[in-house]
């Protein structure tokens, strides 16, 4: 993806445009305004990204499979209908658990079942998408237990029996929990481990303690549109004077200073109104230019970026310290990634060739023996999108998934079948529907992936087009 950071230098000489006067200084501050507003529109797309989706996931009166009012999980009970798309490239090799945590008052502390053998993974994530706290069956001392959850404010003492303490940055947290599904006739064992999850105020741990049945929504939030369509119109000045809001609960690293000089060179400062009528009028036109030029950018990045057999493999998902551009692009292609330690998400855009992948063709994804996927524990799977999202199909199918009972050649190796139509009975149980036309995309999930994943060793086989 295109670099879209500037140096400090350029930032510093864009700074002083700012300071300039005259005629042709005012056309300048133009282009300063439009260059730094990218800039800062890339470094807080994530925080946006992240409220929107609270704010959408969270207005219901109960909890229901999608959304949960805030301290409530939400319990997909089946695969995700590929009809969600409140949040982007979701996985359908897991059922979900997810909630939004508010930890202004008190901290939240969060009961995880023992899965037994299954798989699963609890992961929270704060406003700025990093990745705070991973337990469940990787890490053997903390695969179950009672975990809690702290905000900034908070400096008290965890009670006793508490599994370990985690400190969310910001004042809301996500939390998602994947439990592993092989097949439908998983999904009563996974529904009752759901059931026992459990977010507990503080305040009321150790007393009987039952979430509200019902509570009410907030009328205000926009539920006729995904919070990726939301945050895809926000004006200039609409994304802007909702991270100065954000920001004041949600605030920024000490490593993000830098950012913060250039977002008060915009009129944006942590927890004030931001007025965009009191800018210069071309630097107002230059901020509300800049979020499309983003978008247009996160869309075609992908085409452009650094890939081994067509995959591109990003491995330092959910703590991205200063890299805004990855942090960024992962919250409008894969919004709540796990790190590395637990599952990676290799994704392809082109073919062997180096060409888009197209619906008009047919590809075929070739494993030679003994070279499937490396994961720990033997979980991976292969799904398509038409951007982000699923697109519906007959088969209703949305991922080849390590557990199928897929079909094997003579000789070890595996095919994969990527085309809109059947390749045929023989071959049906290795067909992995793509949509029914234009570009498409793939992402391989690999959990708990091998070293030889994460050093580069194991290299995926490319989709190769076969007509």
């Amino acid at each position: 993806m295109k670099k879209l950071l500037l140096s400090h230098a350029i930032a510093a000489a864009l700074m002083a445009v700012f300071l300039s006067s005259g005629a042709s200084a005012w056309t300048l501050r133009g282009e300063a305004g439009y260059l730094l507003g990218e800039e800062e529109y890339v470094y807080g797309f994530p925080l946006v990204m992240m409220d929107v989706t609270r704010e959408v996931t969270t207005a219901a009166s109960k909890s229901g499979q999608y959304a949960a009012p805030i301290n409530q999980f939400a319990h997909i009970r089946t695969y995700v209908n590929p009809d969600f798309d409140n949040v982007v490239r979701i996985s359908v090799n897991s059922l979900w658990s997810f909630g939004f945590v508010d930890l202004d008052q008190e901290p939240m502390i969060v009961s995880v079942p023992d899965a037994g053998d299954r798989y699963l993974v609890m992961q929270a994530m704060n406003m700025w998408t990093d990745d705070f706290a991973s337990v469940g069956t990787r890490m053997p001392e903390t695969k179950s237990g009672d975990f809690l959850i702290a905000g900034p404010k908070w400096t008290g003492n965890a009670p006793s029996g508490i599994k370990a303490t985690f400190r969310s940055s910001t004042r809301y947290a996500w939390v998602l929990v994947q439990i592993s599904a092989a097949s439908p006739a998983d999904f009563p064992a996974i529904n009752a481990l759901q059931d026992k999850l459990k977010i507990t105020p503080l305040s009321a741990w150790g007393k009987p303690y039952e979430p509200p049945a019902e509570v009410p929504e907030n009328p205000d939030v926009d539920l006729t549109a995904t919070p990726f369509d939301q945050v895809r119109l926000m004006t200039g000045e609409m994304f802007f004077r909702r991270l100065a809001t954000l920001l004041k609960d949600n605030p920024p690293y000490p490593g993000d200073s830098w950012m913060m000089d250039k977002l008060k060179l915009l009129g944006i400062e942590p927890g004030k109104d931001f007025d965009p009528g009191k800018l210069d009028p071309q630097v107002r036109k230059g901020i509300n230019e800049a979020p499309w030029n983003v978008w247009k950018l996160l869309a075609e990045g992908p085409y452009s970026m650094s890939a081994v057999n067509g995959w591109i493999n990003m491995t330092n998902l959910g703590r991205y310290g200063t890299d805004y551009n990855t942090r960024a692009f992962i919250a409008y292609a894969g919004l709540g990634a796990l790190t590395s330690d637990d599952a990676v998400y290799p994704s392809a855009f082109v073919d062997n060739n180096g060409q888009a992948l197209d619906a008009a063709y047919k590809y075929v994804i070739h494993f030679p023996k003994d070279q499937l996927p490396p994961s720990a524990v033997n979980v991976w799977s292969i799904s398509p999108y038409r951007d982000n999202f699923y697109v519906p199909n007959a088969l209703n199918r949305y991922g080849i998934l390590s557990s199928m009972p897929l079909k094997f050649n003579t000789d070890g190796s595996l095919d994969i079948y990527l085309q809109k139509n059947s390749p045929g009975p023989e071959r049906e149980s290795n067909w992995l529907p793509i949509p029914p036309s234009g570009r498409f995309n793939l992402t391989i999930r690999i959990y708990q992936p091998t070293t030889a994943v994460l050093d580069g060793t194991y290299k995926l086989p490319p989709a190769t087009r076969v007509e």
